[in-house]
Protein backbone atom coordinates (compact mmCIF):
# COMPACT_ATOMS: atom_id res chain seq x y z
CA UNK A 1 0.00 0.00 0.00
CA UNK A 2 1.06 3.68 -0.72
CA UNK A 3 2.23 5.26 2.45
CA UNK A 4 3.54 8.45 2.02
CA UNK A 5 5.00 11.24 -0.60
CA UNK A 6 8.93 9.80 -0.09
CA UNK A 7 10.33 12.59 -2.07
CA UNK A 8 10.27 14.70 -4.96
CA UNK A 9 13.20 14.32 -7.25
CA UNK A 10 15.04 17.45 -9.43
CA UNK A 11 17.01 16.56 -12.01
CA UNK A 12 20.40 19.22 -11.66
CA UNK A 13 23.34 19.83 -13.99
CA UNK A 14 26.16 20.61 -11.56
CA UNK A 15 25.06 18.43 -8.04
CA UNK A 16 27.75 20.68 -6.04
CA UNK A 17 25.62 24.15 -7.26
CA UNK A 18 22.47 22.54 -6.66
CA UNK A 19 23.37 21.37 -3.44
CA UNK A 20 24.61 25.00 -2.47
CA UNK A 21 21.27 26.65 -3.98
CA UNK A 22 18.86 24.12 -1.70
CA UNK A 23 21.45 23.92 1.60
CA UNK A 24 23.16 27.45 1.91
CA UNK A 25 21.15 29.44 -0.32
CA UNK A 26 17.39 28.01 1.56
CA UNK A 27 18.59 26.80 4.61
CA UNK A 28 18.23 23.05 4.67
CA UNK A 29 19.97 20.04 5.77
CA UNK A 30 22.37 17.59 3.67
CA UNK A 31 21.68 14.44 4.62
CA UNK A 32 23.97 13.23 2.42
CA UNK A 33 25.21 11.86 -1.27
CA UNK A 34 24.85 8.41 -2.65
CA UNK A 35 26.06 7.07 -6.38
CA UNK A 36 22.83 4.62 -7.23
CA UNK A 37 25.26 2.56 -10.00
CA UNK A 38 21.88 0.94 -11.22
CA UNK A 39 20.19 4.11 -11.83
CA UNK A 40 23.78 5.92 -12.91
CA UNK A 41 23.08 8.46 -10.61
CA UNK A 42 24.33 10.35 -8.09
CA UNK A 43 22.58 11.90 -5.20
CA UNK A 44 22.11 14.40 -2.83
CA UNK A 45 18.83 13.86 -0.06
CA UNK A 46 17.70 17.39 1.68
CA UNK A 47 15.28 16.04 4.25
CA UNK A 48 12.12 18.93 4.82
CA UNK A 49 9.38 18.19 7.26
CA UNK A 50 7.22 14.67 5.93
CA UNK A 51 9.74 14.15 3.07
CA UNK A 52 13.07 15.09 1.07
CA UNK A 53 14.13 17.28 -1.77
CA UNK A 54 16.18 14.31 -3.92
CA UNK A 55 18.81 15.93 -6.13
CA UNK A 56 19.93 13.69 -9.01
CA UNK A 57 22.83 14.19 -11.67
CA UNK A 58 23.96 11.79 -13.96
CA UNK A 59 27.27 9.53 -12.95
CA UNK A 60 30.04 9.77 -15.79
CA UNK A 61 27.74 11.97 -18.18
CA UNK A 62 25.73 9.00 -18.65
CA UNK A 63 22.17 7.14 -18.22
CA UNK A 64 18.52 8.45 -17.49
CA UNK A 65 18.97 11.46 -15.94
CA UNK A 66 21.65 12.55 -18.53
CA UNK A 67 19.50 12.14 -21.34
CA UNK A 68 16.66 14.05 -19.43
CA UNK A 69 19.48 16.97 -19.00
CA UNK A 70 19.85 17.14 -22.32
CA UNK A 71 16.55 16.76 -23.84
CA UNK A 72 14.65 19.63 -21.39
CA UNK A 73 17.84 20.92 -19.02
CA UNK A 74 17.46 20.77 -14.96
CA UNK A 75 13.98 20.79 -12.87
CA UNK A 76 11.13 18.61 -11.89
CA UNK A 77 11.97 14.86 -12.50
CA UNK A 78 9.89 12.51 -10.50
CA UNK A 79 7.66 11.86 -7.75
CA UNK A 80 8.21 9.29 -5.48
CA UNK A 81 5.62 7.53 -3.05
CA UNK A 82 7.08 4.92 -0.39
CA UNK A 83 5.52 1.60 -0.61
CA UNK A 84 5.27 -0.95 1.99
CA UNK A 85 4.87 -3.88 -0.79
CA UNK A 86 6.34 -3.14 -3.89
CA UNK A 87 5.40 -6.25 -5.44
CA UNK A 88 1.95 -5.88 -4.26
CA UNK A 89 1.35 -2.28 -5.79
CA UNK A 90 3.21 -3.28 -9.26
CA UNK A 91 0.80 -6.11 -10.01
CA UNK A 92 -2.27 -3.88 -8.80
CA UNK A 93 -0.95 -1.04 -10.82
CA UNK A 94 -0.41 -3.15 -13.72
CA UNK A 95 -3.97 -4.57 -13.37
CA UNK A 96 -5.54 -0.65 -13.81
CA UNK A 97 -3.08 -0.66 -17.27
CA UNK A 98 0.23 1.12 -15.31
CA UNK A 99 3.55 0.26 -17.73
CA UNK A 100 6.85 0.22 -16.02
CA UNK A 101 10.30 1.31 -17.07
CA UNK A 102 11.73 -1.75 -15.67
CA UNK A 103 10.37 -6.02 -15.38
CA UNK A 104 11.04 -5.66 -11.63
CA UNK A 105 11.97 -3.33 -9.12
CA UNK A 106 15.82 -2.48 -8.93
CA UNK A 107 18.07 -1.48 -5.94
CA UNK A 108 17.83 2.37 -5.42
CA UNK A 109 19.45 4.61 -2.63
CA UNK A 110 19.79 3.95 1.15
CA UNK A 111 18.62 0.32 0.64
CA UNK A 112 15.28 0.79 -0.86
CA UNK A 113 14.11 -1.56 -3.96
CA UNK A 114 12.42 0.95 -6.44
CA UNK A 115 10.37 0.66 -9.55
CA UNK A 116 9.46 3.82 -12.14
CA UNK A 117 5.96 3.94 -13.93
CA UNK A 118 6.02 5.30 -17.70
CA UNK A 119 5.30 8.95 -17.43
CA UNK A 120 1.87 7.60 -19.92
CA UNK A 121 0.80 5.60 -16.83
CA UNK A 122 -0.12 9.27 -14.74
CA UNK A 123 -0.85 11.87 -16.52
CA UNK A 124 3.24 12.75 -17.39
CA UNK A 125 4.09 12.23 -14.12
CA UNK A 126 7.28 9.88 -14.09
CA UNK A 127 6.55 7.97 -10.57
CA UNK A 128 8.28 6.06 -8.93
CA UNK A 129 7.75 3.39 -5.92
CA UNK A 130 10.29 2.93 -3.26
CA UNK A 131 10.04 0.10 -0.87
CA UNK A 132 12.35 0.68 1.95
CA UNK A 133 13.98 -2.10 4.52
CA UNK A 134 11.47 -3.55 6.66
CA UNK A 135 13.76 -1.98 9.66
CA UNK A 136 12.52 2.01 8.34
CA UNK A 137 9.04 1.65 8.00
Amino acid sequence: MIRRLDHVAIAVPDLQRAIARFAEDLGLSLAGTEDVPTEKTSTAFLPIEGTRIELVHPMGGEGPIAKYLEKRGGGLHHLCFETDDIEADVAKLKAKGWEFLSPAPKPGAHGTRVIFAHPRSCEGVLVELAEHPKAHA
